[in-house]
């Protein structure tokens, strides 16, 4: 398998170089040169297969001829102690994202990177550097999955008061090989910094630089795990108990879900950045059921006015409650737009957009039927409600999914006051226990080349 820049299709490169070098040289992303296909036995048991085994089966053809299957299938046991429940809630299933150590769907990701990269720099004797920018769950999620992983460390741009009290210590209080830098700006500032210092030639002589942002392809791939086993078990009719996780309130059980088993799911993804939403279309073009998407952000619609108006046009950030989203220019368009045309977009998947008012509405209104809910799940449960209104969706088309993304305790300053204090997980209840370590920067490159 290669894989190309989304500017410049004629320079191929291996996975082990797109994975390392995290941004191409021409400041394009790296894509792969072909989605493979699932085998037909696979497609076959999606609906029943260990997630492990899904993951093996995902991942191992975009990696092949440079991580073996049994490094591989080392690799996925290691980093996936815990899977990605399909519960029902309510009239819809939920894919419960959060059951992971920061409680968020960015540790599927982030643990099989940092798993990866030390495989794949076996041998070497000079140290790497990780630059990662984060709008809130990114940076917590890379923090963990890289602490303690020898010869590499990491450093996490997250913008200055944007972020939650939790977040900040996931973010900023392991210590060690992780450092973090508050930068004075938005996350879209953040996000310019690091790409413009993993453009630095100067900067790149001097030290070993990667990112670890979904524009980094081998965060990417293993996204594309949990949209398979989900869609497997939807069209199996064969939801997941509840896990340890699960946000479920006391008193309440699974409803039973009204969808048919034997029918492709539709799956609404909170959107901000995209990689998530591209790592689902990657699932659905290797034959996973899906029947179709469905992009949900906040205010900062750029994407579903582009589905619209078939212009792209990248804003300036707005701050909201569900803050992980807040994103005005997402990088991971360049890469969908390299796989797919606007008309094919606009057959595949259905754009919205969710307020504040309407967020908070929905936790409410989620939380009456029994589940609670995080402020970006919520943009998800609210943008199928509005578009079910619109007659958008048909109520006999298929299954129904969120993907939840985050544990609602992560967001209990704006989840308790609506519907009071959610169940925290125990791995959120340690977390909160750091101290918070980070220096605050100015949003500008010679600030962030002087930090590093």
């Amino acid at each position: 398998m290669h894989y190309y820049s989304t500017r410049n299709p004629a320079e191929k490169v291996s996975f082990s170089t797109a994975a390392l070098t995290g941004l191409a040289p021409d400041g394009g992303l790296f894509v792969p040169e072909e989605i493979p296909q699932y085998t037909k036995p696979v497609l076959l048991s999606l609906g029943t297969m260990d997630f492990r085994d899904i993951a093996f089966e995902t991942i191992k053809p975009y990696v092949r001829d440079e991580i073996t299957d049994s490094a591989l299938a080392d690799i996925v046991q290691s980093a996936y102690n815990f899977t990605s429940p399909l519960v029902t809630a309510a009239d819809r299933y939920a894919v419960e994202l959060f059951h992971g150590p920061t409680a968020d769907f960015k540790d599927f990701g982030a643990r099989f990177m940092a798993r990866a990269f030390s495989y794949l720099r076996r041998g070497e004797s000079r140290p790497l550097k990780i630059l990662v920018a984060t709008s809130g769950d990114t940076g917590g999620a890379v923090a963990d999955g890289f602490f303690d992983i020898p010869g590499i460390s990491v450093t996490v741009l997250y913008p200055k008061g944007r972020v939650t009290p939790l977040q900040e210590r996931q973010i900023a209080g392991l210590g060690k090989n992780i450092s973090a830098l508050a930068v004075e700006g938005s996350f879209d500032d953040c996000q310019r910094l690091v790409k413009s210092a993993l453009a630095d030639d100067s900067l790149k002589k001097r030290m070993s630089l990667s990112s670890a942002n979904s524009i980094n392809i081998s965060r990417l791939i293993p996204q594309a795990v949990y949209y398979s086993a989900a869609a497997g078990r939807a069209f199996a009719g064969r939801p997941d108990p509840d896990g340890e996780a699960t946000p479920r309130i006391a008193g309440f059980s699974q409803s039973k879900n009204k969808a048919v088993s034997g029918l492709p799911v539709t799956l609404c993804v909170p959107s901000g950045n995209f990689g998530n939403l591209t790592a689902g279309l990657y699932a659905l073009k290797m034959g996973a059921p899906i029947r179709q998407f469905i992009a949900a952000t906040n205010v900062n619609k750029t994407f579903p006015d582009y589905l619209e108006t078939g212009e792209y046009i990248a804003r300036i950030s707005q701050a909201t409650i569900s803050n992980a989203m807040d994103v005005g220019a997402p990088s991971n368009f360049e890469r969908m737009a390299a796989h797919f045309s606007l008309e094919q977009m606009k057959k595949i998947i259905l754009g919205v957009s969710v307020t504040d008012e309407e967020t908070r509405d929905t936790i409410v209104h989620v939380h009456e039927a029994g589940y609670f809910i995080d402020p970006h799940s919520a943009v998800g449960w609210k943008g199928v409600d509005k578009l079910r209104k619109e007659n958008k969706i048909g109520i006999d088309a298929g299954p129904v999914g969120i993907l939840c993304t985050a544990h609602p305790a992560k967001f209990s300053e704006t989840v308790e006051p609506l519907v009071g204090r959610p169940p925290f997980p125990s791995s959120l209840s340690n977390a909160m226990e750091r101290k918070v370590s980070a220096k605050t920067i100015p949003a500008e490159v010679s600030a962030l080349i002087e930090a590093l």
